[in-house]
C-alpha cells in the first residue's frame, strides 16, 4: 500500500534544488523584466486562442519549454527513466482533468504555486492548498483502485 521508505535511486535533492532555483529565477525575471506572471497554463491557453498583439512571446516561451527538454535529453540518465505502466486512456483523462482544473482555478501550479505564493496572494495560497489536497487524495484513491 503506502511505503514510507526513501527511494534512494530516485532521491535527487541537489537536482531538485537546482530545478527549483531555476524556476524561481525564471519567474522573478519574467515578472521584473516583462511584468508577466509565469503561469504555464495561462501562457499556453492564451497562445492557442485567436491571435493577439502578444501572441509571439507566448509561442517563443512554449518553444523554449519544448526545446529545453530536447537539449537536456542527452544529459539524462536513461537507466533512471521510469516506465509508465498504466492505461493510456487513464493518462488522457488525467490530462483533460488537469486542463479543466487549471481553467476552473484560474491558473496552475506554476502560476499559483510559484508566482502567486511568492507574491503572498491569498487566492494563490488557497489554490495551491487545493492542488496539493486534490493530488494527495487522487494518489490515495488510485492506490486502492489500481
Amino acid at each position: 500500500m503506502f511505503s514510507m521508505e526513501i527511494d534512494w535511486v530516485n532521491f535527487t535533492p541537489f537536482a531538485s534544488l537546482l530545478g527549483g532555483v531555476i524556476l524561481g529565477l525564471a519567474s522573478v525575471l519574467m515578472l521584473i523584466l516583462f511584468g508577466r506572471i509565469m503561469g504555464i497554463s495561462g501562457i499556453v491557453g492564451t497562445a492557442l486562442e485567436r491571435p493577439k498583439n502578444d501572441t509571439l512571446w507566448r509561442l517563443v516561451f512554449i518553444a523554449g519549454l519544448i526545446s529545453s527538454a530536447v537539449i537536456f535529453a542527452p544529459f539524462v540518465d536513461i537507466a533512471r527513466t521510469v516506465p509508465i505502466e498504466t492505461n493510456i486512456w487513464l493518462i488522457v483523462l488525467a490530462g483533460l482533468l488537469v486542463g479543466y482544473g487549471t481553467r476552473l482555478g484560474s491558473g496552475c501550479t506554476s502560476g499559483h504555486g510559484i508566482c502567486g505564493i511568492s507574491r503572498l496572494s491569498v487566492r494563490s495560497l488557497v489554490a495551491t492548498g487545493v492542488f496539493m489536497v486534490a493530488g494527495i487524495v487522487t494518489v490515495a484513491i488510485m492506490q486502492f483502485v489500481f
